[in-house]
């Protein structure tokens, strides 16, 4: 990254990277197997917030959604879900489970940061979508998460803890997204959980709302 005035915002963490972040990268992953954020089965929290209530059936969409494991619970559970990956093997094997299953969702390849949608969504589920994104363009990308959700809609996020690296999975540390999703935009609430990876990783489950900044 060229020396900027930004370099010291938490918000543009100083951070080079020879990883292959374009389309074609993505799919070198899938094609070698190298898909460690990849459970295999539905993040656990994500039945907390269903079974709690607290996330609700409504017009939910999950960015960077990989093989959809949550896209597949949430059509399950009677959610409108938007998935939106840029791999062809993400969109390929989701669309595939979809069908599989008999269920519906709308499913959506491309790069996030050229998703447009005419419409707001009520929730927003995002995993592994910012941990993937390099941290120089995260502030670009939280301003398309505030232009998706609805002005009082709800970001469910799982921000990946990990040590320092220069590809992804990139670290989501808990200080610099509290200074990323800040006033007057966002507001934080509810506790905040720690989830383990089998990787040996962890998540912080946070939940926000993005606020009416027009009241």
């Amino acid at each position: 990254m060229s020396p900027s005035s930004d370099s010291d915002d938490p918000r543009h963490p100083r951070c080079h990277t020879t990883a292959d972040l374009s389309r074609a990268g993505w799919q070198k992953r899938y094609d070698a197997g190298k898909t460690g954020w990849d459970r295999g089965v539905p993040n656990p929290m994500l039945a907390t917030w269903l079974s709690t209530g607290k996330l609700q059936p409504c017009d939910i969409l999950v960015p960077g959604c990989g093989r959809g494991h949550e896209v597949i619970a949430l059509t399950d559970a009677g959610f409108d879900v938007t998935a939106i990956d840029f791999a062809d093997g993400a969109v390929q094997s989701l669309t595939d489970e979809l069908k599989r299953r008999n269920l519906k969702a709308k499913v959506v390849q491309s790069d996030v940061f050229a998703f447009s949608q005419p419409r707001s969504f009520d929730a927003i589920y995002e995993q592994t979508s910012l941990c993937a994104i390099h941290p120089n363009q995260w502030q670009k990308y939280q301003q398309l998460l505030a232009g998706w959700l609805r002005a009082e809609g709800t970001l469910f996020a799982m921000f990946m803890q990990c040590d320092e690296r220069d590809d992804p999975p990139y670290s989501c540390p808990l200080k610099t997204m509290q200074v990323l999703f800040s006033k007057p935009a966002w507001h934080w609430h509810d506790a905040i959980k720690q989830v383990e990876h089998p990787t040996g990783m962890h998540e912080l489950a946070c939940v926000l709302s993005r606020t009416n900044i027009d009241k």
